[in-house]
């Protein structure tokens, strides 16, 4: 029964996430969506997923600098 737990979890963790994701590709201001969310797993995954985004973004920028020596 543990297995299958954790087998769904991670199901609905990863389809939380590319929610998230989508909403980012297409523009929409992904800060508001994490607050506008109840409590629970959709707002924590949603959190984690929002930082992981700017973290990327912001990598994806600083590789992408005029002058950068990457």
């Amino acid at each position: 029964m543990t297995a299958w737990w954790q087998r769904w979890n991670f199901v609905e963790i990863a389809r939380l996430e590319r929610e998230l994701w989508d909403a980012f590709e297409r523009g929409e201001p992904i800060e508001q969506l994490v607050e506008g969310c109840e409590p629970g797993l959709r707002r924590e995954v949603w959190t984690r997923t929002a930082a992981r985004i700017r973290r990327i973004e912001q990598t994806m920028r600083d590789r992408v600098r005029p002058g950068s020596s990457r």
